[in-house]
Order: structure tokens, then C-alpha cells, then sequence
């Protein structure tokens, strides 16, 4: 496909396009990036403007990049590092027999990096403490509402996220009609208030101004640089799935404590979080004990 900017990206090895970009998706839904049978269409606000991105694997390492918009230029030169180019796979040598079993078995898996801290770390907050059915159904309808329509032939009803100006404008009852708390959206403000200086800070620094800022704990600190940054090491600490998921892996059981569960990754480090979506990818986890409730906010 021909868009305003185009180009093609040569991976380091195999890649599987679905399998490494699923992580930034916000549920089935998400307005700002689909999946189809051929590709991906991603919308995301760059340093230039709203970019459209298309998608489309053209052999086992390479992809094409179709671009349109007035961030299209932006959105081509970063297109490497969002499929991942700058991952390192390779170097992730666990010495227990099936979790590298399960590498081997996972082909094509890289983390992609977006260079987008808000666009990681808005969603995030959204995520906290709520079903994902919730945070997913929020995230779609603020930017069904109030994100622009994604430039170029795209599929109806792709939006560009939030620049920060807008998210720190957008109303209580905006937020309301979407399902957030209002805990949720003054701590999302706070983030955007602080606009893109976000951006320009170095993983490491990054890591520090989120963990200061009121509101953001280490499980969203972790689901931002995991995007944002690529980081194959940052774990979501106290994520309702973690540890059922590396609990039910390496022990056969649920597990209640987080330091019972950074005993367990410790040794992968600083390939942590790599393990972990390999094992969710992998493992199945029985359902126990009654299911959380669901909250809409909405009818308050």
C-alpha cells in the first residue's frame, strides 16, 4: 500500500508481527490500533502530528511501512524500533530447560519500543485497579469521543490519541461518561499537565519522574517503560495475573506474594518482563474463587 511516506524494515531474524505488537493493544476494541488478516493499522501522535501506520509483513524478517499524516516522516524513521528492531532476544539464555524450550517455540517474538511515554502511560492509569473489560471500555470510548480521526485510508473509526494539552483539558463529566474514577483521571491529568517533557527523558530517568509523580506505582511505571521504552526487564508488580500466571508455571499453584514471584524471575533479569510474556503466552491458569466485580462508575 502507498502512503505519504513508505519504507521497508529488515529484522535481525523472524519476526511474527501480531505476536510482538498484541502488548499495545488496549483490548479487542482499541480505536488506535487493529489487527487484520494482512497486517496492522496503528494511529499514534508524534512530535510532528497525527501519523497513520500501516503494517504488512512481506517475508519472515521484513515489513513494510506505509505512513500518512503530518507525523508520517517521524512515524517511518521509528518504525525499527516499534517492531523491535533494537530488541535483543538473542541474549535471553535462561538455564532452565523449558522456559528455553518455550523461547525456542516462540519465534518472531520482539518488544517493540513506541518512543510515546503518554500513550503507554495514560491507559495505564486507566488500568489501575479495575477489570480490563473496564479500563479497555474507557480508553475506546475517550478516544471514540475526543481523539481525531487517524489521517489517510484507514478503517473507519481508527483515532489518534490525546496530545497532553488535551488530556489535561478534557472535563470531569468527560472522564465520567467514560468510566473513570476520579481518582483515576486527576492522577491522569497530573501526568498530562507535565506534557511532553516526558518524552525526552532517558530510560532511567524516565523510571524516577514516573515513580515521583502522585498516582503512578510500580505496576504503572512498568506497563509504560515496557512500551514506551521497550524495557525487557520491567515487571508489573502487583498485577492481578502475576502471580497466578508465573506461579501456576513454575510451581503448579497460585501465588500470593509478589516477593515469592521476583524470587522466581530474579535469575532472568534483566530479561524479566521477557520471561513473563512468554509465560503468558504459555500458560494456563485455572480459574479460582469468585470473579471481581465489575464497576460503572457511570450510574453514580
Amino acid at each position: 500500500m502507498n502512503g505519504d511516506v513508505t519504507t521497508t524494515v529488515d529484522l535481525p531474524g523472524p519476526y511474527h508481527l501480531h505476536r510482538s505488537l498484541a502488548m499495545l493493544r488496549r483490548g479487542p476494541g482499541d480505536p488506535a490500533l487493529r489487527f487484520d488478516t494482512t497486517g496492522a493499522w496503528r494511529a499514534t501522535l508524534t512530535p510532528d502530528g497525527p501519523a497513520s501506520l500501516r503494517l504488512t509483513p512481506l517475508a519472515a524478517d521484513r515489513v513494510g511501512v506505509a505512513a500518512w499524516g503530518p507525523g508520517a516522516e517521524w512515524a517511518v524513521r521509528q518504525a525499527p524500533r516499534l517492531l523491535g528492531y533494537e530488541d535483543r532476544p538473542d541474549e535471553f539464555r535462561p538455564d532452565l530447560a523449558w522456559l528455553a524450550d518455550l523461547h525456542r517455540r516462540t519465534p518472531g517474538l520482539r518488544l517493540p519500543r513506541t518512543d510515546r511515554v503518554l500513550e503507554a502511560l495514560i491507559p495505564a492509569i486507566l488500568e489501575q485497579k479495575v477489570l480490563g473489560v473496564d479500563a479497555f471500555a474507557a480508553w475506546r470510548r475517550l478516544l471514540q469521543q475526543h481523539g481525531d480521526p487517524a489521517p489517510g485510508p484507514v478503517p473507519p473509526g481508527l483515532r489518534v490519541p490525546l496530545s497532553a494539552e488535551r488530556w489535561a483539558r478534557l472535563a470531569v463529566w468527560d472522564w465520567h461518561r467514560a468510566g473513570v474514577t476520579p481518582e483515576r483521571y486527576r492522577t491522569a491529568q497530573a501526568v498530562a499537565r507535565i506534557g511532553d517533557r516526558w518524552e525526552h527523558l532517558s530510560p532511567d530517568r524516565l523510571r524516577a519522574a514516573l515513580r515521583a509523580a502522585p498516582g503512578v506505582g510500580p505496576w504503572t511505571v512498568a506497563e509504560t517503560l515496557m512500551r514506551a521504552r521497550g524495557d525487557a526487564d520491567a515487571v508489573p508488580w502487583g498485577d492481578y495475573h502475576l502471580g497466578r500466571i508465573v506461579g501456576t508455571a513454575f510451581l503448579g499453584r497460585i501465588l500470593d506474594d509478589d516477593a515469592e514471584v521476583a524470587k522466581l524471575l530474579a535469575p532472568f533479569a534483566p530479561h524479566r518482563y521477557r520471561a513473563l510474556r512468554l509465560l503468558t503466552l504459555h500458560t494456563r491458569v485455572e480459574r479460582r474463587g469468585p470473579r471481581r466485580s465489575r464497576v460503572d462508575v457511570r450510574r453514580w
